[in-house]
């Protein structure tokens, strides 16, 4: 009887901590996580901005596979560069390490206090704040949850069944390594497994040597989930997952004789021998990502060969189930999916015309006109699909829903128009031509593009949330939009008053690329209108702030 209550303590301390780092994820996402998309998607220019990006997000999102789910989101878009995905999976490597380090400091005594802090801010207004709240309870139920860890564990130490068990693993380190990582993967996070491995090694009933083989097991296990989670994606997503667990791999595999070395280097160094465990992955994986980031281009090019691409999939629409019809909710939120679709494929559209625009390569251009047919086609599709829903009759807020979603389709084809007749002709005519920006109206586009791409994404995530904070935030992007033009056309024909022959040749190329990126804001910017409008804050499509 003894037993199984030791067994139901251990057991709820770790459903608490998993449940602890959900609430952490959810609350981080709901107050950051638009920016949080926008940064690691805009944060991998480079190699060691990339392994930061990879190493923030985990930080606070609690989670590599989140981490790892969304930088393969972001390949597959061709936001990232699949080497920079590498690098930026070793920098989430490393920061579940981190937060595994932190979290085994002693500080759980301030779970109480961070749990009250956490509900003050969950109570108030803001989505945001709530999202604050949200993270913060779940980090004061993460260091509850050690200290009931603790508790369950102390009854082990005089078990002779788990002491009999630990023998068989620690004579048997392939089978150790193994069971470790079954427990990261039930678990779903590596970081739950080395915080159980910590609990069990602060009884004492742990060799050092062994504490490392289950801390190997813990990140090989850990690197599992992402791969099964992207199997029904595209390939390009499934490089990306299955190339970090390739690497955890050939990582244990290296590691796993070298156990006992590592075990007396660390008996050498001051380190506290109750923190060995997360001394271990933390020292593990920093080694790793040394040795693993110099390899991230030819492992891209192995999991080319290794995961071939797709073929080419119908461009018809993907979401719209005819006997969906019968059931409005259903049947919207299938529309929502596929007008996100479109809203995507608009990105990659302003991707390739912006990275042309940066980089003087026209092979870059060639996929727009086949964008925004398939754009054409699927916003066609998703108006006639709605249609046949109204004829059903809706509710008041169905019917709302569906014509914000057929306003935002028909926004999106705008874009695509404006993108393929207006920008990709530009872009064409200053590389064909070999025109030259002054280096001041260049970073003027550059910049009024980025901007463009990350209110888009913004934008995305405004349709489905409906979160009143963004939509508001978007709204005034609008105003910020309208001064950097004004702000651009004025210093433009101050250089051209001035002389400036590289002014001078791409006069009407400049003012008409301001044109068409402000115009592709406001058809942007208009998917907040109907949140705005309900709330009362609009006067004539704008914020009675920005108006008085």
């Amino acid at each position: 009887m003894e037993s199984t209550i030791v067994m139901i303590n251990l057991f709820g301390a770790v459903a608490l901590l998993l449940f602890g780092l959900a609430q952490v994820k959810d609350g981080v996402s709901r107050a950051f996580g638009a920016r949080l998309r926008t940064g690691l998607a805009t944060g991998t220019r480079s190699g060691l901005r990339s392994f930061l990006s990879g190493f923030v997000a985990t930080i606070a999102l609690q989670s590599s596979t989140a981490t790892a789910l969304m930088v393969a989101s972001f390949v597959e878009r061709e936001l990232v560069k699949p080497r920079m995905a590498q690098i930026v999976l070793l920098g989430a490597n490393v920061g579940t390490a981190v937060t595994a380090w932190i979290v085994a400091t002693g500080i759980a005594w301030l779970s109480p206090l961070v749990i009250l802090a956490g509900m003050i801010l969950h109570r108030s207004g803001s989505s945001s704040r709530q999202g604050g709240g949200t993270a913060l309870i779940g980090i004061g139920l993460m260091l509850l949850s050690l200290h009931l860890l603790s508790s369950a564990t102390e009854p082990m130490r005089q078990s002779p069944a788990l002491g009999a068990f630990i023998a068989l693993l620690d004579n048997a380190w392939p089978v150790a390594l193994a069971f470790s990582a079954g427990i990261a993967f039930i678990s779903s996070s590596s970081l739950a497994a080395v915080v159980l491995i910590l609990s069990l090694a602060s009884t004492g009933i742990l060799s050092a040597g062994l504490v490392i083989v289950l801390v190997l097991g813990a990140n090989l296990g850990g690197a599992i989930p992402p791969v099964i989670a992207s199997l029904a994606g595209p390939a390009a997503a499934r490089r990306v997952t299955l190339s970090n667990l390739i690497v955890r791999a050939i990582g244990c595999l290296i590691a796993l004789p070298l156990a006992g070395y590592g075990a007396e280097l660390l008996g050498t160094l001051p380190l506290t021998p109750a923190k060995l465990p997360v001394d271990a992955h933390l020292g593990f994986n920093l080694i790793l990502a040394a040795l693993a980031w110099p390899f991230s281009r030819p492992l891209s090019r192995l999991m080319l060969r290794l995961v071939p691409d797709d073929t080419q999939p119908d461009s018809g629409p993907r979401y719209l189930d005819p006997q969906e019809l019968s059931t409005p909710v259903v049947a919207l939120a299938s529309a929502t999916r596929e007008v996100l679709g479109v809203g995507d494929l608009i990105e990659r559209m302003l991707l390739r015309a912006s990275s042309a625009f940066e980089s003087n390569d026209l092979a870059k251009l060639k996929e727009i006109p086949s964008l925004e047919k398939r754009v054409d086609s699927l916003q066609q599709e998703v108006k006639i699909y709605l249609s046949k829903l109204g004829h059903g009759g809706l509710s008041e807020e169905d019917g709302r829903r569906s014509i914000v979603i057929i306003d935002y389709a028909i926004n999106l084809e705008h874009m695509g128009d404006i993108i393929e007749k207006g920008l990709m002709p530009q872009v064409t005519k200053k590389v064909s031509l070999g025109l030259k920006f002054s280096q001041e109206g260049y970073e003027e586009l550059q910049k009024l593009f980025h901007l463009t791409i990350d209110n888009l994404r913004i934008a995305q995530t405004i349709l489905v949330t409906r979160d009143f904070n963004l939509a508001k935030q978007l709204m005034e992007v609008k105003v910020e939009v309208r001064r950097m033009e004004k702000q651009s056309s004025e210093r433009h024909l101050e250089r051209l008053r001035d002389g400036r022959a590289d002014s001078l040749q791409t006069s009407s190329l400049h003012l008409d690329m301001l044109r068409d990126l402000k115009r592709i804001n406001a058809h942007i910017v208009s998917v907040a209108h109907p949140i705005l409008d309900e709330s009362g804050l609009l006067i004539e499509s704008r914020l009675k702030g920005a108006a008085e």
